[in-house]
């Protein structure tokens, strides 16, 4: 398998892709551009970057193989995620391994701030001796207001609080027991800005925080508040922050991420003294790029040579251990779906999937339900289905998806239910395990209790229960060369309506098929490919 390495990463992290085998691993020189790049991608299965290569739609389609990306840092903005996951193609990151690194910068940052130490340096360099001009302010009792109680501004929350600054966060996810865990007061954002001396993001890059930092909030803010911005440029609108410290709304900022890098030599924010900058520095600590390194290495290779998933941005993670737990249950998820597919109409409109038993204990079902979607959609999606993108396509062919654990009492240790409707009209399968979780077998059909194995052909077919009508198919099988693998019947009541279902070994020629449905008796014939 081909790993090319893109960006500069830990020699450790190299070390670990070259430690296996199964791979062969090139490490580019230099950074390449997306034209440079194409015609190198053709064989390669997993791509490492940092943040200076760009994987763009159009170097995903010139990468046929292509399975997983691999981002050294937290943030993938120079990763097309939309069109990765159209293709399969899993976009991980290594969101802990520069947590320590980016807080510290980020409380470095507040510190100089706060005493001016960058413009003394200078001033001290250029031969001065200005004391007064540098005059700062104490963080003890001062308030900081967080946006964003991530990784990273929790840990800036503890540096802060050891400093006796008051801390207030703003973060529409995080619950109140953690807020609570982490001594923090959380508020909305302009309360935040009314009442913070110092404000530092840490959010991730998305329509809602693009530019969200922009003159209208800034308006809002304490006169002479700082500003700080470890996070991701483009957070904080530059124009309207030149704008707001030049008429002395804002008292300074500290940045370490620009809405596009390198950061242009004329840019107004290089004039300004008031304005701390460093050039993305946040994971550049020997400590951060050793481990980012070692944690892309790790997560890549167990995902190319075991299947597990873990910092995935496109797909739940699933470490080794929960992938081995959950992996019996994807195959018959899958085939569960697959029955369904070829029951049920084609315009569905939701689709309900229950885990009973020990399957409502298992520690991830995502997976399993994107077993069963792909089951479900692929013979009308073709190839470019996958695990990573059939969620997406469900949702935009308008199929609700609903998920529910049940502790109902029923003759199964473990079993999966999959429900599918359209408009009124149900059908529905359900499969469990005989043995072991090797030996999947789906047990119900139209909530008919049936025995069929996962595989292979499978006729079923709904015929009147009198006697000699399964000898009479038999006798039929035989006469168009058709072995029967296995057989169940269900029945509703003597003399009444029965689901039979037959494993074949080969498909049943249209002939038979015709001589089947001939008979009065015999109704809904249907050939399912497992």
């Amino acid at each position: 398998m081909k790993v090319m390495i893109c960006d500069p990463i830990s020699p450790k992290g190299i070390a670990l892709f070259r430690q296996q085998p199964e791979f062969d691993v090139t490490v580019l020189e230099k950074r390449l551009s997306e034209a440079d790049l194409i015609p190198l991608v053709g064989e390669v299965e997993a791509m490492v970057v940092r943040s200076e290569t760009k994987i763009t739609r159009k170097l995903i389609a010139a990468a046929p193989k292509l399975r997983v990306v691999g981002r050294a840092g937290v943030g993938v903005d120079n990763v097309d995620v939309e069109a990765a996951t159209e293709r399969g193609i899993v976009v991980m990151n290594t969101p802990s391994g520069n947590t320590i690194s980016t807080a510290e910068l980020t409380f470095s940052m507040l510190m100089a701030l706060a005493r001016h130490i960058p413009q003394a340096c200078a001033s001290m360099r250029a031969g001065e001796w200005n004391r007064k001009a540098f005059s700062g302010t104490e963080l003890y009792g001062k308030t900081l207001g967080i946006l964003g109680m991530g990784r990273i501004g929790a840990e800036v929350a503890r540096r802060a609080q050891a400093f006796g600054m008051t801390v207030l966060a703003y973060d529409p996810y995080l619950s109140a027991a953690r807020a609570k865990q982490l001594n923090v007061e959380t508020l909305g954002l302009d309360d935040i800005y009314a009442r913070a001396d110092f404000i530092t993001v840490h959010m991730p890059m998305t329509e809602e925080t693009k530019g969200m930092i922009n003159a209208s909030a800034m308006a809002k803010m304490k006169k002479g508040v700082k500003l700080l911005n470890c996070a991701r440029g483009g957070i904080i609108n530059e124009f309207d922050l030149v704008q707001a410290i030049q008429q002395g709304q804002v008292a300074g900022a500290a940045l370490d991420v620009y809405e596009a890098e390198p950061l242009i030599k004329d840019h107004p924010l290089r004039s300004l003294p008031q304005v701390i900058m460093t050039p993305h520095l946040g994971a550049s600590t020997d400590e951060a790029q050793e481990n980012v390194g070692i944690e892309v290495a790790e997560a890549i290779t167990e995902y190319l040579l075991q299947g597990a998933v873990r910092n995935a941005v496109n797909l739940p993670n699933l470490d080794a251990k929960t992938y081995s737990q959950v992996k019996p249950y994807l195959s018959l998820g899958e085939k569960l779906g697959r029955l369904l597919s070829q029951l049920a109409p084609k315009q569905c409109d939701r689709i309900y999937i229950t885990y009973g038993g020990k399957a409502q204990e298992l520690p991830a079902t995502d997976p399993v339900t994107r077993a069963i979607l792909k089951g479900f959609l692929e013979a009308s999606s073709g190839k470019d289905l996958n695990y990573v993108n059939v969620r997406a396509i469900a949702s935009g062919r308008g199929l609700t998806v609903e998920e529910k654990r049940s502790d109902e009492a029923v003759t199964f240790n473990e079993w999966l239910h999959v429900a599918v409707y359209s408009g009124g009209e149900k059908v529905s399968a359900g499969g469990t395990f005989f043995g072991s979780l090797n030996n999947p077998m789906i047990v119900r059909v139209f909530s008919r209790p049936v025995e069929i194995h996962p595989q292979g052909v499978v006729l079923l077919l709904n015929n009147q229960d009198r006697p000699g009508i399964v000898g009479a198919l038999g006798t039929l099988f035989g006469k168009h060369n058709v072995n029967i693998a296995s057989m169940s019947l269900s029945r509703e009541s003597v003399g009444g309506q029965a689901l039979t279902v037959f494993q074949l070994d080969t498909l049943p020629p249209e002939a038979l098929l015709q001589e089947i449905q001939r008979d009065p008796a015999i109704s809904n014939v249907r050939v399912i490919k497992l």
